[in-house]
């Protein structure tokens, strides 16, 4: 089963699981994000990507341009651990990393949740590869994939004890779009996916043909 499949299993099962006004809710978030991010300027094929130093998930500071040094990168933003189809996701990168290793590249995912809350991903996840978080969103919005959450979807989150300030230790309500880039060691974007759409995402078997 590919990912896409495997994002589209789970989400028949929950729109079952939950009633129609929430389901529209987050409908019309995901459609108003559409609308705006028509006109914003996010990262792209081509561009150089810009440079960070996030700490990952045992609070080891890892940097962008230390790994393009030793090879091609694939970054992927998820919106954290609380979040099923970014669960599904990283597994199936985890799936993956022999692969990726094999074509000398490295794998880093970023989430805007707090080191104690990547580390519980990891492990959860069984993952190999660095989980790096960026509190405050800073990188998210050098890469231009940040957003606000609406009011609406602020309460359904709190509701459904998703409350993004507990796990992201901020008081914004900010998570990235899911996207996922591969790197070059020039530290140019040679792959870019932007998905506002957060039930859908990048098939990793993608990202390692480009490498």
């Amino acid at each position: 089963m590919n990912l896409q499949t495997a994002l589209d299993t789970f989400r028949a099962e929950f729109l079952n699981k939950i009633s129609a006004d929430k389901a529209a809710i987050m409908q019309r978030a995901t459609d108003v994000l559409a609308e705006e991010f028509i006109v914003r300027k996010a990262l792209s094929v081509g561009d150089i990507a810009a440079d960070f130093t996030l700490i990952n998930a045992i609070g080891k500071p890892i940097n962008l341009t230390e790994k393009l040094a030793k090879g091609p990168v694939i970054l992927t933003f998820y919106r954290g651990g609380w979040c099923p189809y970014c669960n599904l996701e990283l597994r199936a990168y985890q799936q993956l990393l022999p692969q990726i290793k094999l074509l000398g590249a490295s794998l880093i995912a970023v989430s805007p949740q707090t080191p104690d809350a990547s580390l519980s991903t990891a492990e959860k996840n069984s993952l190999g590869f660095d989980v790096l978080s960026d509190i405050g969103s800073t990188v998210a919005q050098a890469y231009g994939i940040a957003f606000t959450l609406p009011d609406e979807l602020k309460r359904l989150y709190t509701e459904s004890g998703h409350a993004l300030p507990d796990i992201n230790g901020t008081d914004d309500w900010a998570l990235p779009i899911p996207a996922t880039f591969v790197i070059n060691q020039y530290q140019q974007v040679i792959l870019a996916h932007i998905d506002v759409d957060y039930r859908n995402r990048l098939e990793p078997q993608e990202a390692i043909s480009i490498l």
